[in-house]
C-alpha cells in the first residue's frame, strides 16, 4: 500500500504552524482535576510545548493497578483547552474511546503501544476513524516488531486519516536492563525509510523508566532527527498514581528543554555538498565492502565442496576460535570495538555455515 506521500506533517496539524522539535507532554494519567489543571498551567508557560497528554484510560498490566479516571477526566482535558489554549491528546483503545474523546472535542488521539500489537483492535479504531481530520499519534508495539508497526500506521492510513506519526518508545525487554524499553533504534530508523513523510517522535519517557536517563535518550534521538518528543511531566511526580519514576516536573521538563539540541534534518547548499563528499566516500567504502564479503563467500563454496569431498565437518571449533582472536586483535589496532567486530564476524560466520551446508547436501544428493 502506497501512503508514504500523504501524510501531513506534525508542523501543519493545526491553524498554527509548529515549529521542530515538536514537544508533547503532561502526566501519565489524568488523576483529578486539579491535578491536570495545575500541570498543564504550568506545562504551558514553557514556550516549546504545544500538546499536553494525559492518559484517560490506562491499559495496565495486572488488573487493581490505577486504570485512570475514565470519561469524566475528559471534561478537565476541556478546561485545559480554554485555560491554557494548549492542544490535548489521548490514549484511545476502543472504538467507544475514540467515540467519546470526538464527542469531547479532543485535539489529537494516541494508539498505546500493546493496542498497536493487536492488528483487530487497530482496526476496530480505524473504522471509527473513517475520514477523520483528527491526528493520530501510533507508537510502536510491545514486541520489536517493525512490519506490526507499519501495519498499524498504514491500517489509519487507509480509511482517510493524513495527519499520522509515529511515536518510538522503545521495545519490552525480556531480560533485566537498565532502560525501562530497550530503544532499538535500528526499527525506527527502517520505520523513516519506510515512510520518508511521516513524521516520527521520541518517547524517552518510556524509554528510560527514569527521569536520570531522559535528556541521554531525548539527545539521541535528536541526533538522529526525530521530529519532536513525547515526555511525561506531573505537577508533583512523588504523588503521582503510576509511573512515579519516570515523571519530570514542569520545571525539570523547561530545563531538559532548554539543554537539548535540535538537529536539522534538511542541510542548506553549503552543508550538503560537504556531506554529499563524505556519503560518496561511504558509498565507495560499502560498495568495497559488498564485493570482499562476495568474494569470501565464494572461497567459502569452494572449502565446502572441499570438505564434501574428503568427508570433513563443517564446523572447525579451531579453525573459529583462530579467526576470533586474530580479527578482534588485528580490528583494535585499527580502534575497532571488540563487540562490534564479534557480532559481524559471528554473522560472516552463520552465513559461510550456511553456504557450506547448502554445498554438502547438494553433493550428497549428487551420490544417491
Amino acid at each position: 500500500m502506497e501512503t508514504s506521500n500523504n501524510f501531513i506533517p506534525i508542523n501543519n496539524w493545526f491553524d498554527n504552524e509548529i515549529k521542530n522539535p515538536v514537544i508533547i507532554a503532561g502526566p501519565c494519567s489524568a488523576e483529578t482535576e486539579l491535578q491536570v489543571l495545575n500541570t498543564a498551567e504550568a506545562i504551558s508557560k514553557i514556550p516549546n510545548v504545544k500538546i499536553f497528554r494525559a492518559g484517560v484510560w490506562k491499559p495496565r498490566t495486572r488488573p487493581g493497578s490505577f486504570e485512570g479516571a475514565g470519561k469524566k477526566a475528559l471534561k478537565w482535558l476541556q478546561k485545559v483547552q480554554q485555560i491554557t489554549k494548549l492542544k490535548v491528546a489521548v490514549e484511545v483503545a476502543t472504538q467507544q474511546h475514540v467515540k467519546e474523546c470526538i464527542d469531547a472535542g479532543i485535539d489529537v488521539f494516541w494508539i498505546g503501544a500493546r493496542t498497536t500489537s493487536n492488528p483487530f483492535s487497530v482496526q476496530q479504531i480505524a473504522e471509527v476513524l473513517k475520514d477523520s481530520k483528527t491526528p493520530v499519534l501510533i507508537k510502536n508495539p510491545i514486541n520489536p516488531d517493525i512490519d506490526l508497526w507499519t501495519g498499524a500506521i498504514e491500517r489509519i492510513a487507509q480509511v482517510g486519516v493524513k495527519k499520522i506519526a509515529a511515536v518510538h518508545r522503545g521495545f519490552y525487554p525480556f531480560e533485566k536492563t537498565t532502560l525501562r524499553n530497550i530503544p532499538k533504534w535500528e526499527i525506527a530508523i527502517e520505520l523513516m525509510t519506510r515512510f520518508p513523510k511521516l513524521s516520527i517522535l521520541c518517547d524517552p519517557s518510556h524509554i528510560s523508566g527514569n527521569t536520570k536517563y531522559i535528556k541521554e535518550i531525548s539527545q539521541k534521538a535528536f541526533d538522529l532527527t526525530f521530529d519532536g518528543l513525547m515526555l511525561e511531566s506531573h505537577i508533583c511526580p512523588k504523588e503521582a498514581f503510576s509511573d512515579k519514576k519516570q515523571q519530570l516536573l514542569p520545571s525539570e521538563l523547561k530545563v531538559l528543554l532548554d539543554l537539548l539540541q535540535f538537529r536539522q534534518s534538511n542541510l542548506n547548499n553549503g552543508l550538503l555538498d560537504i556531506f554529499e563528499s563524505f556519503r560518496s566516500k561511504i558509498d565507495s567504502i560499502d560498495f568495497q565492502l559488498l564485493e570482499l564479503l562476495s568474494q569470501r563467500m565464494k572461497v567459502v563454496e569452494d572449502i565446502g565442496g572441499y570438505k564434501s569431498h574428503n568427508n570433513i565437518s563443517i564446523l572447525q571449533l579451531r579453525r573459529w576460535k583462530q579467526i576470533i582472536e586474530t580479527r578482534v586483535d588485528y580490528g583494535n589496532k585499527l580502534g575497532l570495538d571488540n563487540i562490534f567486530i564479534k557480532q559481524i564476524l559471528q554473522l560472516i560466520h552463520d552465513e559461510s555455515i550456511k553456504k557450506q551446508t547448502e554445498v554438502v547436501y547438494k553433493n550428497n544428493n549428487k551420490k544417491i
